[in-house]
């Protein structure tokens, strides 16, 4: 491993005004480093500037806008994506995959260094309880699987060969205030009454609170761990029904609903077909189904040997800050 300093350095990230792009670059820059960014966004470019990012709207498509951006930088970290359960699976290859591609590309022409952010979904919804880095890797039908395998491949390849100095780094789900699929949709169906669990709330969900994330990524640039893959989670066997029953606490609901997966899985495609027949979001797909029936836990023993990773945020301390930001 070839470490990388960040001290003094300049850092550029994708995504920037996201909610794990934003959570870097304030990391970042409390540290003095300094950081420039874009962000597809101009809502959320200008988050990133309020907490003095040099942040740009523009595409991950676009090579010349890389180009200006990673200049000068020791480190491109590549957050944007499209994360959604499902949807057009046009718009997931051209961001996940030639996103990915191009980016990586303009860092390793700039000579910086590349950590994708990538997810666990590359093991799809019925893994093996305690799934490593190795696999198997499985798309499962779904283009957010398929796509990261995709990304994940594009990265590895790359480093592997010696064409950049890259690693991959897979968050469970990232949790903490602003987090959309984890805390804000959820509290909003909750609330409106339309929050269900599929069969008991008995499956996994393997959180990690951003700032955990953070760390994670931050230790795999600073200890050069190139053409490396790390999953990340907080390391806990937390069933769905107990998160977000902790969750739907901080809105006052005492009881969270459950329902058969066999049928909420038409139901949830129905309700999905109905609502973008008449122009609006579905509050839920037959896809989100999938990710609320996973069966394990995700290893992260990888990144505690080969980084010193050790999660510093518990649940109870994560959900005491969302307490607070509820409030």
């Amino acid at each position: 491993m070839t470490e990388l300093s960040l001290d003094r350095a300049t850092a550029a990230i994708t995504g920037v005004g996201g909610f794990i792009g934003l959570a870097l670059a304030k990391r970042l820059i409390a540290r003095g480093v300094t950081v420039r960014g874009l962000d597809h966004s101009p809502a959320a470019v200008a988050r990133a500037r309020s907490v003095g990012v040099h942040a740009e709207v523009g595409d991950v498509c676009d090579p010349a806008l890389a180009k200006t951006l990673f200049d000068g930088a020791a480190v491109v970290i590549h957050t944007a994506a499209v994360v959604t359960e499902g949807g057009d699976r046009a718009l997931f290859d051209r961001v996940n995959v030639q996103g990915t591609r191009t980016m990586l590309d303009a860092a390793s022409a700039a000579g910086a260094a590349f950590v994708h952010l990538s997810s666990v979904m590359v093991y799809g919804f019925t893994f093996p309880d305690g799934v490593d880095e190795d696999g198997p890797l499985r798309g499962e039908g779904n283009p957010y699987c398929e796509t990261k395998i995709a990304s994940d491949a594009i990265v590895l390849d790359a480093a592997r060969a010696g064409r950049a100095r890259a690693l991959v780094v897979r968050p469970g789900d990232v949790y903490g205030p602003g987090s959309v699929p984890w805390v804000q949709r959820p509290l909003e169906l909750m609330r409106k009454g339309l929050f269900v669990l599929p069969d008991g709330g008995r499956a996994l969900l393997n959180h990690v609170h951003v700032e955990n994330l953070v760390d994670a990524t931050l230790l795999a640039v600073e200890r050069g761990a190139w053409g490396r893959a790390f999953n990340v989670t907080d390391g806990v066997r937390t069933t769905c029904m107990q998160y977000f029953s902790r969750l739907g606490a901080l809105a006052g609901i005492t009881s969270i609903r459950t329902a058969p997966s066999w049928a909420m899985r038409p139901a949830f495609a129905l309700i999905a077909r109905a609502s973008r027949a008449l122009g609006i979001e579905p509050p839920a797909t037959e896809d989100a189904v999938s990710f609320l029936l996973r069966p394990g836990l995700y290893s992260i023993a990888r990144a505690r040997r080969e980084l010193g990773y050790e999660p510093r945020v518990t649940l109870e301390q994560g959900f005491d800050e969302l307490a607070r930001a509820e409030r």
